[in-house]
């Protein structure tokens, strides 16, 4: 009978052990990951007024894109609809997700995505999409302001 208790104890073991390891582990992808991901997905990819593809974005499709795909968030379309989205937040507190706003000039507002140590993606004239740095003299002088869409963020 000792040998059954033995044989049962170490089935049992075997049970418990097997089904610990089929657990699903899930890692939790950070907002800076995600933003990067949809970052290497559309490097490069020129400029294009109005345009919200592959073929060619402007700094308000490529924002919405990268929201839609990256947190499932859908935008508005335009960049002025967008700077009344979320809460203000202050150049100092900045995280990842937030989103940056420029005045390149006096008829239009220009935007990016925070993607942290000082650095935002967004879709350049001349370049394309591109990460420029926040303390970049040209964009430096052209901030504005930024928003908060992500809550726990």
């Amino acid at each position: 009978m000792s040998n059954r208790i033995s044989i049962l104890l170490i089935l049992s073991s075997l049970f418990l052990v097997s089904c610990g390891s089929a657990k699903k582990t899930t890692r939790v992808i950070s907002v800076q990951d995600k933003l990067e991901i949809e970052y290497q997905k559309y490097k490069g990819i020129p400029y294009k007024y109005g345009g919200t593809t592959k073929r060619g974005f402007d700094c308000s499709g490529f924002v919405n894109t990268v929201y839609l795909n990256a947190f499932h968030i859908d935008l508005p379309r335009t960049t002025t609809l967008m700077s009344k989205e979320g809460e203000k937040v202050s150049k100092s507190k900045l995280k990842p997700g937030d989103l940056i706003f420029f005045k390149p000039s006096k008829k239009y507002l220009h935007l990016g995505i925070y993607v942290g140590y000082g650095q935002f993606i967004h879709s350049s004239t001349s370049k394309g999409i591109i990460k420029s740095r926040l303390d970049n003299i040209y964009w430096k002088d052209k901030y504005r302001f930024s928003r908060r869409i992500l809550k726990n963020n």
